[in-house]
């Protein structure tokens, strides 16, 4: 696993040179001209844990909470405050954890980064189920919450109960989102579990939907190895079988694929807080994707409010890019939308696609993983499956390697991938 994704960063980064992470601090943060810049803020507390949940996240304790809170606010301004003016972003996202544990506060946030920042397409939050309540809507729509995503994971109790979770009550749902409604309501499934079939995913996309849910997303289950569940992985073959089948009956309903695994009833409908070119993170595990660097902030709420508390930013690892890496960072994630524009490209690095990329786009058309339609790569069936299928390997080689030892150590000296 490690040696086909080395394999495959030396051959497009064209270097032997890994990725290499240290622990340079810097207290400036150079995103005046960044442009498509999105917003995300962690909360990492949550009521009780999930074994298959790899997120940044602890028990809800209230104090800790408040200090949380109070630390990430100073992050906010402290960050925010190094622009003349107000800085126009495209988004902001809530993630966690459960964010809506900080419901009290999540105005106080939003208001904070509103004072450096001007949010042109919407605020969006991760919710668990048991927060699609009628009087924590009104809270995060106040707050100027404009889409959310509910974690459902599976409606099916053999699901909810390999996952640990208690079932979703779809009527409660229905009811809450009818009431407070919302741009976009996305609801979350895991796809590839343990004997998961056709008919499962589609009872459950079918059960989302009929609840007030006008976007869906299929994440792939991943092993990851510091987390204690016992969910075994379903074999590629059914993988593929199983994902294509999904896609099919999804285009055939009519729902529109705004990424590998999201489909929306409403085309209008968005949730996603990847796709950005750059982005800035708040809060404990968040990271910040710069022109030239990427950097992490520590896994530790205590070392994250210590930092804070001594006027520093809490970041704990950053890496330097080469014009390379940072390409290969973009193609990845631009990919997840399922299609490559060469012209956004070229703007953002000054450089033909064609130019830097062509064999491995020529290979890509041959081997039937993408199309040129209209100057633009679209990624086929085939191409979308492979895409997940590499984003396991990508993840366990990468995200697994640098989560795992943050979850250990606040401030790493250094890490190689």
């Amino acid at each position: 696993m490690s040696m086909i994704t080395s394999l495959t960063r030396m051959w497009l980064t064209r270097s032997v040179k890994p990725f290499i992470f240290t622990d340079e601090h810097e207290e400036s943060l150079p995103f005046a001209d960044c442009g498509g810049l999105g917003l995300y803020v962690h909360i990492p507390f949550c009521r009780s844990i999930c074994d298959f949940c790899p997120y940044c996240k602890q028990v809800y304790d209230e104090k800790t909470c408040g200090r949380y809170i109070d630390a990430l606010l100073r992050e906010i301004h402290m960050v925010g405050g190094q622009y003349p003016g107000k800085k126009t972003v495209t988004s902001l996202y809530f993630g966690g954890g459960s964010p809506a544990m900080a419901a009290d506060r999540l105005k106080e946030i939003t208001e904070a980064l509103k004072e450096h920042f001007e949010i042109t397409e919407g605020i969006g939050i991760e919710l668990h189920p048991d927060d699609v309540k009628p009087g924590i809507l009104r809270k995060l729509r106040e707050a100027g919450v404009t889409k959310i995503s509910i974690g459902i994971q599976s409606f099916l109790p053999k699901y909810q109960s390999i996952l640990g979770r208690k079932g979703a009550d779809r009527r409660a749902l229905a009811q809450a989102l009818a009431e407070v409604p919302f741009e976009t309501v996305s609801m979350d499934f895991i796809f590839a579990l343990p004997g998961q079939t056709f008919e499962d995913l589609k009872s459950d996309i079918e059960t989302a939907f009929a609840a007030g849910a006008n976007h869906v997303a299929i994440y792939p289950f991943i092993d990851f190895t510091f987390t204690p569940s016992r969910v075994r992985a379903m074999p590629k073959k059914e993988k593929q079988a199983l994902l294509d089948r999904v896609t099919l009956w999804c285009q055939e309903q009519g729902y529109a694929r705004d990424s590998i695994w999201t489909f929306s009833s409403d085309p209008d409908a968005r949730y996603s807080s990847m796709t950005r070119d750059d982005f800035l993170g708040f809060g404990c595990s968040a990271a910040t994707l710069l022109r030239e660097s990427f950097k992490i902030n520590t896994f530790s709420v205590d070392a994250y409010c210590r930092r804070i508390d001594e006027g520093k930013l809490p970041t704990s690892l950053t890496i330097n890019f080469t014009l390379r890496q940072r390409m290969v960072y973009y193609l990845f994630w631009t990919a997840y939308s399922t299609k490559v524009d060469p012209k956004a490209f070229e703007r953002f690095f000054g450089r033909p696609l064609e130019k830097m990329y062509g064999f491995e786009l020529w290979l890509a058309r041959l081997l039937g993983f993408a199309e040129l339609r209209d100057g633009i790569y679209h990624m086929t069936l085939k191409g979308a499956f492979y895409y997940h299928y590499y984003e396991n390997f990508y993840t366990l080689a990468y995200i697994d390697k640098m989560w795992g030892l943050m979850r250990k150590e606040a401030f790493p000296k250094e890490m190689r991938l």
